[in-house]
């Protein structure tokens, strides 16, 4: 019985996840197309048919689910510029993204986004 006991534990151990899932409500907007081929924060040149996104705190290449709230629309994209800079607002989107959100049309949406961040290892 230990030894099952053990096992399973083991087992726990070596498929729970090693990071922290972190979510963030707000609002979406997306790109305006004067930005196109201009250079990112990031050093990239923006491309509207990209999956790419601006946040204020991300890291560069993070990956980033959002979820529209108002249809259940998901995409993912990466983290490659910062802003937005409008109070309420937590990510840019290219216009690609927006898309697939269904967003192009209200230029705004209530979204959710998630993250994983990984857990520091103890020294």
């Amino acid at each position: 019985m230990t030894q099952r006991i053990s096992a399973l534990l083991l087992v726990l151990t070596m498929t729970t996840s090693c990071a922290r899932k972190i979510t963030e409500s707000g609002k979406a907007s997306y790109y305006a197309d004067k930005f196109q081929g201009r250079k990112t924060a990031s050093g990239e040149t923006f491309r509207q048919g990209r999956m790419t996104a601006a946040h204020r705190t991300l890291p560069f290449g993070q990956k980033v689910r959002v979820t529209n709230l108002a249809n259940g629309r998901t995409v993912k994209v990466r983290i490659n510029d910062r802003g937005p800079f409008v109070a309420g607002r937590v990510i840019d989107l290219s216009r690609k993204a927006a898309g697939k959100l269904d967003m192009t049309r209200a230029g705004v949406a209530n979204v959710r986004i998630s993250y994983k961040v990984p857990r520091k290892r103890r020294k």
